[in-house]
């Protein structure tokens, strides 16, 4: 037996039988969650950099709040359902379409020193407008969606993925997430919703954008791989089938005992260093860190169920139980919320610390209470969506 058949044999045989039925299971609180989210996206918009959009400003999207916000939102109005979008998404909607349509005419959200200038949005821009346009029924793409794609082709990098930004931060603007980059990209590729029906296409920008994904997939650390799962299942081919089971099979070795999954247990993590040693541009709390939490559990619950691990699997019964169990009420400076945890991989931002204010403190939980509701909405399903 080879090392990934042992993984895999090991895999199966712990996920035989499940501690608890999912009846059994606690519900878990979907109006409260979505306040949390939309608080979350108000304090962004108030507080975010604004950056000129022709002839006016809109806030800059992030990787932490705002993608998330897209990706979650209106599936927890599914699951209280609730048709119609939030004011929220309405104005998240047309920040973006303007960003594309002013595409010659806008300042960019990053800089020369940390890189991302022509990439990091056209790869989100492309991404969330094809989710929309998925989560609205479209049958076909709509204008500004082909448009932010074409401008997400011309933007491509000669090696198929794309320009990054580069904050040395941990785990989605360092030197490691042009990968997590390429894999949302063709995330947004396996969306999109009838595409080139009636116009552009670009059959040259996807086969290097796979190539890219195919050739550099197996050096990347367990969080971007996740993404790469993520993508696989909207984009199939991306990972044979093979390969999807020995990383299904290697996530659910890296599960702890009490259901849930560590993002700092995704590792390794460089924060942009090419040689050891390797650390944060600050302190970080590790025996908090090596804990379980919601971003990690949510998104690995989330990438199985897409990859068609069913629901009833005893590595997600138990996550889905982790899940209903830690969401959580917190006060945090004038807001009290109930959400899933997660914390920063580059600084001490909990009680106690010098970084310590709601709006820097919560960014992860916006992650985890997004792929939190996320996941449990897609067990609700049976399967993701």
């Amino acid at each position: 037996m080879n090392a990934a058949s042992g993984i895999l044999v090991m895999a199966i045989l712990g996920a035989v039988t499940a501690p608890r039925s999912l009846a059994a299971q606690p519900d878990w609180d979907r109006p409260a969650a979505a306040k949390y989210l939309d608080d979350r996206i108000d304090l962004w918009f108030a507080r975010a950099t604004q950056l000129q959009t022709g002839e006016g400003k809109v806030a800059c999207i992030s990787c932490h709040t705002v993608v998330p916000y897209v990706l979650a939102r209106p599936a927890l109005r599914k699951a209280m359902q609730i048709t119609e979008p939030t004011s929220q998404e309405a104005r998240l909607l047309d920040n973006i379409t303007r960003r594309v349509e002013t595409f010659f005419n806008r300042a960019s959200m990053s800089d020369t020193q940390h890189g991302g200038q022509q990439g990091t949005e056209e790869v989100l821009n492309a991404l969330l407008l094809a989710r929309h346009d998925a989560d609205e029924g479209k049958p076909q793409a709509s204008e500004v969606t082909r448009k932010a794609f074409r401008q997400l082709w011309e933007t491509q990098r000669a090696d198929g993925a794309w320009d990054w930004m580069d904050f040395a931060q941990e785990p989605d603007e360092s030197a490691a997430a042009r990968f997590y980059g390429a894999a949302l990209a063709a995330t947004a590729v396996g969306t999109v919703p009838s595409l080139w029906g009636g116009g552009y296409s670009s059959t040259y920008g996807e086969g290097k954008l796979r190539g890219y994904l195919r050739a550099n997939h197996s050096q990347q650390n367990l969080y971007n791989r996740v993404w790469m799962l993520l993508a696989s299942a909207r984009w199939p081919g991306l990972l044979t089938q093979p390969e999807c089971e020995e990383l299904i099979a290697e996530l659910k070795l890296k599960q702890n005992r009490d259901g849930g999954w560590s993002l700092y247990g995704l590792g390794p993590w460089r924060w942009s260093k090419a040689n050891p040693p390797f650390g944060p541009p600050g302190k970080l709390d590790l025996s908090l860190l090596e804990q379980s939490d919601g971003y990690a559990t949510g998104l690995i619950t989330y990438a199985l169920l897409q990859a068609r691990v069913p629901a009833t699997d005893g590595a997600l019964v138990r996550a889905t139980g982790w899940l209903k169990s830690n969401q959580q009420e917190i006060q945090a400076d004038q807001y009290r919320w109930k959400c899933w945890r997660a914390f920063s991989l580059n600084h001490v931002h909990e009680p106690g610390s010098s970084r310590g204010g709601a709006w820097e403190r919560m960014m992860m939980s916006d992650l985890a209470t997004a792929f939190g509701a996320l996941a449990l909405w897609s067990v609700e399903q049976g399967l993701g969506h």
